[in-house]
């Protein structure tokens, strides 16, 4: 329908979800029983303001294969939207910001309407939708991809352009030919804790042209331009340009009153402006003096339909912050709601009958032309848009068995022998770094399979015959995208690509790679990735103080405990090669899975809903054990442990080690072994899935079912009461110093607690009591074995 046609009906929509997220929060707040007394909150001011924005894009802007992450105080707006349109629930929206409800942000996991991206933290949700464009290039160019492409929209919050991820993003796009992206930013000048200096929009606008994005500026709704063509219009569109952000809010609030004494204290003595002020009553002043752009729904319309090209766009659309409700311009209405009194006055000016307010439809007078309007809305034509790919057979993974080799190596060749291969899986792996391709075991990859551009770009080395280990070829068919150093982007990348078989009906295997301490630095778009059910693979490599030359700088310590407390990803960290082969086969397909969460009996973790994985590598070789292929030690390495050396009956010590300090457990255990034969040695391959199973076990039995019980239970139940575990690991203690609560063990954990410093791996491990003589030493205090001398 063209959109002359179509405003008035917009018009309805606009005021329809104006009340519902209003009325939604309000009964949130007032009416719903609290038994806590905390603060509801709702952000109805954020919401006001980007009613006539959402309601234009949805229901005049979008095509089904559009998607859009929307402003996180928005999400009253969106719920009420999907309301009106039969996709969300009276009961869910009545439950707002409560147990069970609507969310308070937009959440792909915990909401039933149909969100495209969950937004919460600030800016991400922004970053994604240009990360996601990116995806959707490099599927559309596969000859696997035929997707219907759609813009990737982000409704901003202007103060989320105070977030440097934005800016990030905004660089990595330009590097990347970024195209089909809009971004539409709510510029009501007001946050939480105050008013937008003066001017901002002058350097947000530069900013963007810079980066080659279109801006347009939306700044005056159709009352105000109409008014401009009267007689002293000129001179009311130079004062509205002029006046400060916070005068105008502040003037907004007070109401047309107000509006007339100042414009008449300012311009009245002008005779057209004074006509022009003078021909309109208190209310059609404020009203004119309130129709900003962004609060134009045929402006907006009528804006998003005039563009009719694939360059990214930013939208700067001029709005007031709780724009029609009686706290319109207020500079606390960012935390701020509505009194009861205030309620009740505007639901009688809205004209909603008591005890109608939940009715979706309440206040419309033209029922049937509206519900005729609304079938034919291209977005919501196709009804929920999440989709599905089938599940990819993952080939087998093996590695030659070579004497010596380094996790990261082995990670490398792996890589490498799929990049060789023809399988559909191999076809459909994309792999990222942030300018460490090279250093974290991508390089094999990325030769035999290119960096992936939408041009073809042949390496100027080669044709020169300069020599060089990197091959680096762009081109569409290529399937390595190469990011700048920007750690926020990798995880914001993975996040969009490990949502491909939901977003596009295309299934992406996500690969990335990163130096392990910079974790800490995406770690915001980690958890956000991870809460969206993102599926992806990130390899944190290289590792701990083995980076021994980098200095403590470059030596992560915390990452295994983020692996353990990140939801939604299952964290490994193995010691030798053939563990890496068998967790990566596992993991190939458990991040593929999507069933319903029931616990696996056998260790109470629930590996069907599948997940994400991260795993923790390093650089230092390690002599490698022989071949082994048994069930138990393939399922062991998977279940996050196993008996390197299974303990004797009258066992007084256990050394139980994660990743590469495995050399060091296992010299540790020679040298001890002589005076305690029944000395054990436990591989844990993951701490998380060791602990999560544990945990798991526990509520289980808490409901009823003693024959719960984990896997790492039943490795050390057969232990002695008096036996002792000594844990160590190239990273926090604490990662496995739980142990000992399993079975009631003494534990004594090794481990780094302190930034390290430049030296070789031999002199941090002496320097951090990790090495085999600070093992031996602590066994040796704990108690004396038969025939052992003093320590």
């Amino acid at each position: 329908m063209p959109i002359d046609r179509s405003i008035a009906h917009l018009k309805t929509v606009e005021q329809r979800l104006l009340w519902l997220s209003h009325w939604m929060i309000h009964n949130a707040k007032h009416i719903r029983p609290r038994a806590d007394g905390i603060k509801v909150g709702g952000h109805q001011a954020s919401s006001a303001s980007m009613v006539s924005i959402m309601t234009a894009l949805y229901f005049s802007a979008l095509r089904p294969e559009d998607r859009v992450a929307v402003k996180p105080h928005a999400a009253p707006v969106f719920h009420a939207m999907q309301y009106l349109m039969g996709q969300q629930t009276r009961e869910k929206i009545e439950a707002f910001r409560g147990f069970g409800g609507a969310q308070s942000y937009p959440s792909r996991t915990k909401d039933t309407d149909d969100v495209d991206f969950s937004t919460g933290s600030v800016g991400l949700g922004v970053g994604i939708t240009a990360l996601a464009a990116l995806v959707q290039d490099f599927i559309a160019a596969k000859a696997w991809g035929d997707i219907r492409k759609g813009r990737m929209v982000a409704l901003v919050g202007d103060a989320e352009l105070d977030e440097g991820n934005i800016y990030e993003v905004l660089q990595e796009g330009w590097k990347n030919d970024l195209r089909d992206t809009w971004w539409i930013i709510d510029y009501n000048r007001q946050s939480l804790d105050g008013i937008v200096r003066e001017g901002l929009f002058g350097r947000v606008e530069k900013i963007f042209d810079a980066f080659g994005w279109d801006v347009v500026r939306i700044k005056h709704g159709a009352l105000q331009r109409a008014a401009f063509e009267e007689p002293g219009g000129a001179a009311l569109r130079d004062w509205i340009d002029s006046c400060p952000n916070a005068q105008y809010a502040a003037l907004t609030y007070m109401g047309g009153a107000v509006w007339r004494e100042r414009l008449m204290e300012d311009l009245g003595d002008q005779g057209d402006v004074t006509a022009l002020i003078t021909r309109r009553d208190d209310a059609e002043l404020a009203a004119l003096m309130e129709n900003l752009g962004g609060n134009c729904v045929e402006t907006m319309a009528t804006t998003f339909a005039a563009i009719d090209h694939d360059r990214p766009t930013c939208f700067l659309a001029y709005t007031i912050k709780g724009w029609g409700t009686p706290i319109a311009g207020h500079k606390d209405n960012h935390g701020g709601l509505m009194t009861k009194a205030q309620m009740a006055e505007w639901q009688a000016h809205m004209g909603v009958p008591e005890g109608r307010e939940w009715e979706p439809l309440a206040t419309v007078a033209d029922v049937a032309g509206l519900n005729a309007f609304l079938s034919r809305v291209p977005f919501f034509a196709e009804g929920k848009r999440r989709y599905s790919d089938e599940r990819l057979e993952v080939p087998d993974i093996a590695l030659s068995p070579e004497r010596e080799i380094s996790t990261q190596m082995a990670f490398g060749k792996i890589l490498d022998t799929l990049a060789r291969g023809e399988s559909r899986f191999a076809a459909r792996i994309m792999t990222t770094s942030p300018d460490v391709t090279g250093t974290t075991g991508l390089g094999p990859w990325v030769n035999r399979r290119k960096l992936f551009a939408k041009q073809a770009m042949p390496d100027a080395f080669i044709e020169h015959r300069i020599p060089s280990t990197a091959k680096w070829n762009f081109a569409p068919e290529g399937q390595h995208l190469e990011l700048g150093i920007a750690e926020m982007n990798l995880f914001l990348l993975l996040g969009a690509a490990g949502l491909s078989h939901s977003l596009w009906g295309r299934r992406v295997i996500p690969i990335g790679t990163l130096y392990d301490p910079f974790v800490a630095r995406g770690l915001d778009a980690l958890n956000y990735a991870c809460y969206q059910d993102a599926r992806f693979m990130i390899v944190g490599t290289p590792s701990g103080v083995t980076l021994a030359p980098e200095g403590g700088a470059h030596q992560s310590i915390g990452t295994p405990l983020i692996g353990m407390s990140q939801d939604g990803l299952a964290a490994f960290e193995p010691a030798f090669a053939d563990e890496l082969a068998v967790i990566m086969e596992w993991a190939f397909d458990y991040m593929q899975r999507d069933g319903e969460g029931v616990p696996d009996e056998r260790t109470w973790l629930r590996d069907e809903t599948g997940g994400s994985v991260y795993l923790r590598l390093s650089t230092k070789p390690l002599e490698q054990p022989g071949k082994r292929g048994d069930d138990a030690f393939r399922q062991g390495a998977i279940d996050g442990g196993y008996w390197l050396r299974r303990p004797g009956p009258n066992a007084s010590v256990v050394i139980a080690y994660q990743g590469t300090v495995a050399d060091e457990a296992i010299a540790a255990a020679g040298m001890m072994g002589e005076h305690r034969r029944d000395l054990g040695v436990l591989a844990v391959t993951s701490a998380d899935r060791l602990n999560a199973g544990w945990s798991a076990a526990q509520r289980e039995r808490a409901r009823g079912n003693d024959a719960a019980q984990s896997h790492v239970e039943k490795l050390l139940g057969d232990l002695p009461g008096h036996c002792a575990i000594v844990t160590v690991i190239d990273g926090h203690p604490a990662t496995l110093a739980w142990l000992g609560a399993v079975a009631g063990h003494r534990t004594i954990p090794l481990g780094v607690e302190h930034f390290g410093q430049t030296g070789t791996i031999g002199d941090l491990a002496c320097h951090h009591r990790i090495d085999r003589h600070a093992i031996t030493h602590v066994i040796g205090t704990l108690t004396r074995g038969k025939g052992a001398p003093a320590m």
